[in-house]
């Protein structure tokens, strides 16, 4: 994938650029976001936050304590309801963008699962995806 990336709402009223290569998906399979994807599971790509930046629109954001008992601050267009990030209070330096909100999705694949003990049984399993039954492991340096 390229260095830059470009993503938006459904409406295109928030937009965002990224300035960092996008790796892999990471499907998070916990019940906060089967509800705030409105689906099985939310597929997301982290990357740094200095290299996420909105470039119209103003977003809103939900904070919640979720399952691992940190801060996660959700945002979303405020008109059209899309999710766009997710950033945990505690580690502000890096921000999950939705795979889904990014205009070119070409290249990305689904590398982990995660919170898999709460996963619903009618998502398709891909055996050769490393999986957690809770949340990913700290990534060692």
């Amino acid at each position: 994938m390229s260095d830059h990336a470009t993503g938006s709402c459904l409406c295109g009223a928030v937009t965002y650029d990224v300035n960092q290569a996008i790796g892999g998906v990471i499907a998070c399979h916990c019940t906060d976001c089967q509800k705030a994807a409105g689906a099985g599971a939310s597929h997301n790509v982290v990357v740094k936050a200095e290299n996420v930046q909105v470039t119209a629109g103003e977003p809103k954001t939900y904070a919640k304590v979720v399952d691992s008992g940190r801060t996660l601050i959700r945002t979303f267009c405020g008109d059209c309801g899309s999710p766009l990030f997710s950033q945990r209070k505690e580690t502000p330096e890096m921000i999950v963008i939705k795979a889904g909100s990014l205009d070119d999705k070409a290249g990305l694949s689904l590398v982990m699962d995660i919170w898999t003990d709460s996963a619903v049984g009618w998502i398709a399993d891909d055996p050769g995806v490393e999986k957690h039954p809770g949340n990913r492991p700290v990534p060692k340096s």
